[in-house]
């Protein structure tokens, strides 16, 4: 997708964007759905006011986003009949660019992210039972490093 471009988001991205997270958690079988829409927006409106979130857009749609702080990516959703259209991986290269460093969560039945992650570079350095989540499932822990110059 050579259209896409990333921006920083806005306050007013909000409600797009929480409404992108709950649609792709919708999507995924496993997943018990643990918040509401107005929750799902107000979360992702923190992040947004905490400076952490990107925004992709492709044409006049939003496409995505990714919010990481420092090296730790706490989210990267995107709307699902985008998935494979290079949007992920353009903010996932973006943040790449920026860090020495990125670690994040994936739960461990999402086989579609695992593959995604580790195309990009991630490889798993740990599993957990679920326990440090809201959904208590499985999940595995990725890294990313940049390689020395």
């Amino acid at each position: 997708m050579s259209d896409v471009h990333l921006r920083a988001a806005r306050p007013l991205d909000a409600g797009a964007l929480g409404a992108i997270m709950g649609e792709a958690n919708a999507r995924l079988g496993f997943l018990p759905q643990l918040y509401s829409g107005a929750q799902e927006i107000g979360f992702v409106g923190d992040l947004i006011d905490a400076g952490w979130v990107r925004v992709a857009v492709s044409g006049d749609q939003t496409a995505g986003f990714v919010a990481r702080r420092g090296g730790e990516i706490h989210a990267l959703y995107l709307r699902p009949h985008l998935q494979g259209r290079g949007v992920a991986r353009a903010l996932i290269q973006e943040a790449q660019r920026e860090a020495d460093m990125l670690g994040l969560w994936s739960y461990a039945q999402n086989a579609r992210a695992a593959r995604f992650y580790r195309k990009a570079g991630f490889v798993e350095v740990a599993r957990s039972d679920g326990a440090g989540n809201d959904a208590h499932l499985p999940d595995i822990r990725f890294e990313w490093r940049k390689e020395p110059a």
